[in-house]
């Protein structure tokens, strides 16, 4: 049997907490192969961040070029994207070769609050990318940004899901990680709202998370699971890998560091 293939397009992340690191983790975890398009390096560790280096366009292109002429990936999820070049050349070459699923984690807001786009690149990654995505997946502050409106209860998440709907045409998981109420996600497919209940496990280490269930959710899809399932199975998944507590030794905690628009905060110990 065929083994089914995910392409990962995100920054890397040297200390392995989150970005292409864990997005192959996931998707190997979760029975897929593979493949990657490193957008951006990024010299990290525990305690920070402490420098980026942007790939440039035109290599992110070739990146591509080579995996879907060799590896033609079943689904492919969208992280970091570090600039509007960036966007606009991967926006190019997914109508190029129009691969079945899209999954894009929009990385606009840091958990602890930070802006990582300028105006500039926010404006492209809506007009590029989220026309292509079949699923965004943004956080509360994203959506909060991407919609003008405050996010704080379940009616607020609804009513942003609508608006993004009705703007992107895309299927909406607004993610509720910065709530304190519930772990509780919400999908909205233009024809539902779906709630998708979690538990809230005492875990400070979060790093990842993001892209930890997007590549998980963009496996299930290559793997042929609907969208809801997809999601389902990706929120259980994620569940299980917060309520082991994995222990490194040389754990800090989180981190709250930005460089260059990058936050860090640690998905172990």
């Amino acid at each position: 049997m065929k083994l089914k293939t995910v392409l990962t397009i995100a920054g890397s992340d040297s200390s392995g907490g989150a970005g292409i690191q864990a997005d192959i983790k996931a998707i190997t975890m979760n029975g897929v192969y593979a493949s990657s398009v490193i957008t951006a390096l990024t010299a990290q560790n525990t305690t920070g961040v402490y420098g980026i280096q942007e790939t440039p366009a035109d290599f992110i292109a070739a990146q591509m070029d080579a995996v879907f002429s060799d590896i033609f990936p079943d689904a492919v999820k969208i992280g970091m994207l570090p600039s509007p070049d960036a966007m606009k050349c991967v926006a190019s070459r997914l109508r190029q070769y129009k691969p079945a699923h899209i999954v894009l984690d929009p990385v606009m807001v840091s958990t602890s609050g930070h802006r990582l786009m300028d105006p500039e690149a926010e404006i492209t990654l809506k007009e590029e990318l989220f026309p292509l995505a079949e699923l965004i997946t943004p956080n509360i502050p994203e959506a909060e940004v991407l919609t003008g409106l405050l996010i704080t209860d379940d009616a607020s998440m609804e009513r942003a899901c609508y608006e993004l709907y009705a703007r992107f045409h895309c299927a909406i998981l607004l993610k509720s990680g910065h709530r304190n109420d519930h772990a509780n996600d919400l999908l909205y497919t233009g024809q539902k709202a779906l709630w998708i209940h979690g538990e809230r496990i005492d875990n400070p280490n979060s790093h990842g998370t993001g892209c930890t269930l997007s590549s998980t959710i963009a496996a299930n899809l290559a793997k042929g699971y609907t969208l809801e399932d997809a999601v389902k199975k990706a929120k259980e998944y994620l569940t299980e890998a917060l309520q082991i507590k994995l222990d490194l030794g040389k754990g800090h905690g989180p981190v709250d560091h930005t460089l260059g628009g990058q936050h860090t905060a640690y998905f172990y110990n």
